[in-house]
């Protein structure tokens, strides 16, 4: 079974699906996040907050977490944690 990370708010997305978790703050990443508003393929769980993460998934959406990327990427990694033990 997939595991799930809570990135906020009550959102939740699965773990094995993520390719990249990055900051908002670089020109690239503004231009990637505004490019799949238009589209329609990004995803706002921000809860009408400031975004401080957005996660790359594997199906080119974007979703927009205000957790830092440093807090979800240490769920993600306990989840990890949490499969290898017996």
């Amino acid at each position: 079974m997939n595991k799930l990370i809570h990135i906020g708010f009550g959102n939740i997305v699965n773990a094995g699906k993520i390719i990249a978790i990055v900051s908002p703050d670089s020109a690239p990443v503004k231009r990637l996040v505004q490019r799949a508003r238009e589209a329609g393929t990004a995803i706002d769980a921000t809860q009408g907050r400031k975004t401080k993460a957005v996660l790359v998934m594997e199906n080119s959406q974007l979703v927009l977490s205000a957790l830092l990327p440093e807090t979800i990427a240490q769920r993600a990694q306990a989840e990890s944690r949490d499969d290898n033990e017996p």
